[in-house]
């Protein structure tokens, strides 16, 4: 089983942003969506991004994004990777010349297979609870929808937290988990004691 990587999202300030690089994060997360609680501005992303070192990926989160905003969040964050979590199609999501991941919502009846088919440039897929709007919801959706064969890699997200990942990783073996909600003291700030134990528990799960 090989190692299963960890991104934590939504992150607002440097005290955050230390403590996912600290505790063994892969990856982090920005939310370019302004109605999110996570939300930050380019120029407050541009500054937090400063502070990650090399080898973790800085992505950027975007929700039915217009070309000329994410165009413009590439001149202002030095972004590595693009993740899509709005009804976007393919051609929406290519040509900024960076790899992007795509969100889907699981629910009952979700083709999954015929959604990957529909993104093939994706870097990954990104799994998600189906909530009312976009994002954040905490909410878990149920593992035994996803269906073997996926072509892409696999990133599990959807109410994951210290409590449940490592049942998450061993029962889905996805090649990333991505948390938000489940590491925060409150909407937006992140808690470095759940962040440790949500890497703990994640690595628990190789034994």
């Amino acid at each position: 089983m090989p190692r299963t990587r960890i991104k934590i999202c939504g992150l607002t300030r440097e005290e955050d942003v230390r403590a996912a690089v600290e505790a063994g994060a892969d990856a982090i997360g920005f939310v370019f969506y302004p109605p999110s609680p996570r939300y930050v501005d380019f120029q407050r992303a541009a500054a937090l991004a400063r502070l990650v070192p090399p080898f973790v990926t800085v992505v950027g989160l975007f929700v039915n994004a217009g070309r000329e905003y994410v165009d413009n969040a590439l001149k202002a964050v030095p972004l590595q990777v693009l993740q899509f979590h709005g009804d976007e199609s393919e051609a929406d999501c290519v040509g900024f010349g960076l790899p992007y991941i795509k969100a889907a919502r699981m629910r009952q009846g979700f083709d999954l297979l015929k959604y990957a088919a529909s993104f093939p440039e994706a870097q990954g897929l990104l799994l998600d609870a189906f909530v009312e709007g976009y994002g954040g919801g905490g909410e878990t959706f149920d593992w035994s929808l996803i269906p073997s064969g996926l072509p892409l890699p696999l990133i599990l997200s959807g109410g994951l937290n210290a409590g449940n990942v490592t049942e998450a990783v061993q029962r889905v073996r996805p090649w990333a988990v991505d948390v938000s909600s489940g590491v925060e003291a409150a909407k937006g700030i992140k808690d470095a004691a759940r962040i440790t134990e949500f890497v703990a528990g994640v690595q628990n799960a190789h034994g």
